[in-house]
This record gives structure tokens, sequence and C-alpha cells, in this order.
């Protein structure tokens, strides 16, 4: 039976303006619009597959199917494109309200999240140590991090400079996790996810450590189980630790006023 026997009409023909388009293909979905979200999700791909040596223009248009010139309508170079994904992973993430009693909770909170955004794609964390987060989608995030640190009670001089600190150590923890993970994907496996040869080089570095002169390295020897350590997770927890001890030595004593050098010396305010 026919369609038109069931009663489905035959569709019409085409319009004399349409004679000369091409035939889509029956079935075929149509391609998604290009756009500036396509186009960095594109780009992490390419990142992960790559790392950022092996990122480029060309790679990207390639991954999408497109000519490389179609990606310049959405952004400018590559250095844009880097923005945009440095941008992205703020995508879903904001600081609570400042809590003067929480406030190293909140930074540990804040630590360990940005930490695990850096370790989610390859390289990113070499990619937030060239951008500042100064654009106007990120200072919302700049001044929510501020905020924690100036209702704690630090000096201003030191608020001042406490985000791009912790922010440094949690780029140069994951930079290194990084070089660890791409060393291990050239040279074969091992037990630990963020060091995966560094149980076979922690042996050898022990049996080192052992083996030197007492008298020439006694705190080498006897410090060498602690900072040969397996656990990245423990190493980050306690670097963040000296940093938020540090900073909360700067807190003014309680009834204390405050001094118009605030943030010199340690312990004053």
């Amino acid at each position: 039976m026919s369609d038109a026997a069931a009663g489905t009409p035959a569709p019409p023909p085409p319009t004399p303006w349409e004679r000369e388009r091409p035939a889509r293909t029956q079935g075929a979905p149509a391609r998604a619009p290009l756009s500036r979200e396509r186009i960095v999700e594109a780009a992490l791909t390419v990142l992960d597959r790559h790392g950022l040596d092996g990122l480029s223009m060309r790679q990207v248009a390639a991954e999408l199917g497109v000519a490389v010139s179609a990606l310049y309508a959405h952004v400018s170079s590559k250095d844009d494109l880097l923005e945009l994904m440095y941008t992205r992973l703020f995508d879903g993430y904001a600081l609570p309200a400042p809590d003067p009693e929480r406030w190293q909770e909140q930074l540990r909170d804040f630590a360990r999240a940005w930490r695990r955004r850096l370790l989610s794609h390859r390289d990113m964390a070499r990619i937030s140590m060239g951008h500042v987060p100064f654009t106007a989608e990120l200072l919302p995030h700049v001044e929510a991090l501020l905020a924690i640190f100036r209702t704690a009670g630090l000096p201003d001089r030191i608020a001042a400079e406490a985000g791009d600190l912790i922010s440094t150590y949690i780029d140069g923890f994951v930079l290194e996790e990084g070089m660890w993970r791409d060393r291990a994907a050239r040279h074969g496996g091992g037990a630990s996810p963020a060091r995966p040869d560094w149980q076979e080089m922690a042996d050898e570095m022990l049996h080192y450590f052992a083996s030197l002169p007492a008298r020439d390295f006694p705190h080498l020897r006897a410090l060498s189980g602690l900072m040969v350590t397996d656990s990245s997770d423990e190493r980050f927890d306690i670097g963040l630790e000296i940093i938020l001890r540090g900073l909360a030595s700067y807190l003014p004593a309680p009834g204390a006023d405050a001094a118009p050098d605030a943030g010199n010396t340690p312990g004053t305010a």
C-alpha cells in the first residue's frame, strides 16, 4: 500500500528557488552550528589527547571537521582560546559567603576543589599559570576570594598577596603531578595515580638515603621516610596547612588594635 493510499500526502516538489540547493541526505542529522562552546570543548579534547604542546588551531579545526578559518569567526587567536578554556574551569563553581569563623576551612575547600578542576584536563595547570583571572567573567571569583581574607581579619597587605600565593601553590603542585603523569605514560605504569612510577623510584631513594653517612646527613636520613611519600593528597594538604598557618599568624591578637604597618611582621596587626 502506498503512502498516498494510506492517506499520507506526498511531499511537494521543490520550489524554483530551492532547485539549485544540494539535496540533504535522507536521515542525516544536521551539523550543529559552530560556536565558542563547541570550539572550547574540542580544544579540551585535543588538550587531553596531545597536551598543551600539541594543541593548535589546526588540530582543533580537525577535531570539529571544519576549516581553520572557521574558528576565527568565534575566537581571535590561540591565546584567546586558551583564555576561554581557562575560564571554563570556573563554570559551576562559586565560593561561599565569607565566614570569619571558618575562613581556613573555606580556603581548604577552595584549594582542593581548584586542584581537582586543574587535574580534570591535561596541562591545565600550565594554562592556568599563564593567565590572570582579571577578566570580566572572573573578577567576581577574585572578589569572593579576597572577601574571605579580609573578613577573616587579615591585614590588607597580606590579603592582597594571599590569593596569588595559594593559587600559585595549587598550580605548581598540579603542574608537578601532570609532569609525573606524562612521564609515566612514556615509560610505563606503577601504583600511584598521581605518580604512577613513583613507588619504584621511592624505594630507590630510600635505599640511597639510608646508605648516606649518618655523620654528614643526619637530618636527611631521619626525614627521608616522610619526604618520600606515595600520597599526593597528603602532601598537598600539608603544604596547604603550612600556608594557612602562616596566614593565621598575621591575624591580630584578640582585643588588639590594628597597627599602622600591619602586614610587615608575622603576628602583628
